[in-house]
This record gives C-alpha cells, structure tokens and sequence, in this order.
C-alpha cells in the first residue's frame, strides 16, 4: 500500500537521523548546480535510499549568514523523500534549492544515477 508524502517523510527523516554522524559514510550521491552549489544528496539507510535537500535559503559554513533582514522569516526547510517511492502520491519532481534559486530533480534521474554507480552530479 502507497505511502503518504507525509508518513514517506517522518520515515525517511527518522532513517537519516538514525546514521548521526555516520551519515556521510551513506551518501550515495552528491548533486551541485553547475556554479558548484550544494542542491541534494541521496543517502542509504536502513529504509533504503533517501532524498535529502535544503529547501530555502541557508548557510553553507560555520561562518556563513543566511542573506535575510533582521527579522526576516525566510528559514530553510530540510526535506526528505523515500526514493523508491511509487504510486499516485509519489510526484517525480522532488524539491531542491541553491543560491541559484528554487530547481526541481527527477526521481527518476536521482535513481538511475545511482543505480550507475555516479558519486557526484552536475545539473544546469
């Protein structure tokens, strides 16, 4: 039985805080836009393989502010997908964001990446 996009969620978020700081022993791939930002990545976990993104604008160091106003309300939203998800409430869009701005990536590509054994992606 098809998943909701909100029990595929709380379970991929569950199955990636579970690796801690093991996490980057599990990612399978790592996709940047073509001015070398951070856009995705897709993680092994004991659920089998999740989307993971940083929906928003966000910091990308220790020393790095997020470019909003004092009290401004625009916070990043991590958001997390089981790849393998099928059926009619598993769009193939999956959300991403990078200084570039708002992006779209296929479910699809993700998963025929990774099934070609690529560690790193470029998209434009």
């Amino acid at each position: 039985m098809p998943m909701s996009p909100t029990d595929r969620e709380a379970r991929a978020r569950a199955a990636v805080e579970i690796l801690g700081r093991q996490l980057r022993d599990h990612v399978r791939l790592h996709v940047d836009c073509a001015r070398s930002h951070h856009l995705a990545r897709v993680v092994e976990t004991h659920e089998g393989l999740v989307y993971a993104s940083t929906v928003g604008p966000h910091a990308h160091g220790s020393r790095d502010r997020v470019d909003v106003g004092h009290h401004g309300d625009r916070r990043p939203h991590a958001w997390y997908d089981l790849l393998e998800a099928h059926g009619l409430m598993a769009d193939d869009a999956l959300p991403a964001w990078c200084d570039c701005g708002a992006r779209t990536l296929s479910r699809a590509a993700l998963r025929a990446w990774v099934t070609a054994g690529e560690r790193r992606v470029v998209v434009d």
